[in-house]
């Protein structure tokens, strides 16, 4: 059981983590601006993603890898779909072009097409790799405990994500493993 506390204790964080972020972006190189926030499932990305493009009055682009994994078995291949249409394209100054994954159909949907002249936030489990850091100004690895991360994927996304935690969770572990995206972070910030 959780209490109230730890919900204000976890927006507190979110909210001082997002402010540090703001920061970062504002003293970024002026030409494609991208920040990367990488954490494992219910870390709070989403969460701190909305924020900050909410600040931003939506001048920042956002695009969460949850419409680009291609399933539950697709961390690592969401992650390279980013790199090669979302993230490369942005560094470079091109319009990134991106299609949702229609979870629902088990395929590729409409296609979404980025402006290179506004800052780009990505976010997503397993993101910070060696060639996504290498292109990113801001790149954030959020830290949670296991039981609060799990409590609140599952109340966000319920019996559907519930099958699939423990098969979700040996990707973020092998991401972990391989990528160490904690030591590739510009900015790290523990959640309660």
């Amino acid at each position: 059981m959780h209490s109230s506390a730890d919900d204000t204790d976890f927006a507190t964080a979110l909210r001082a983590a997002a402010d540090q972020i703001v920061a970062a972006l504002e003293t970024a190189r002026p030409a494609a601006r991208v920040a990367l926030i990488d954490g494992r499932s219910g870390s709070g990305k989403s969460t701190l993603a909305a924020d900050i493009v909410a600040r931003s009055d939506d001048r920042i682009q956002l695009v969460a890898l949850d419409d680009l994994y291609p399933g539950w078995d697709g961390l690592a291949a969401g992650v390279e779909e980013a790199l090669r249409c979302v993230i490369a394209p942005q560094a470079a100054g091109i319009p990134g072009r991106w299609r949702r994954w229609d979870w629902a159909r088990g395929s590729r949907a409409e296609e979404h097409v980025l402006d290179p002249r506004r800052p780009l936030l990505v976010e997503g489990a397993g993101l910070l790799t060696p060639a996504t850091a290498a292109l990113a100004d801001v790149a954030v690895w959020l830290e949670s405990p296991a039981s609060s991360r799990k409590r609140r994927a599952l109340a966000r996304d319920g019996d559907p994500y519930r099958a699939h935690w423990e098969q979700w969770a040996a990707q973020e572990a092998r991401h972990l493993a391989a990528n160490r995206p904690q030591e590739r972070a510009t900015l790290v910030f523990s959640m309660p």
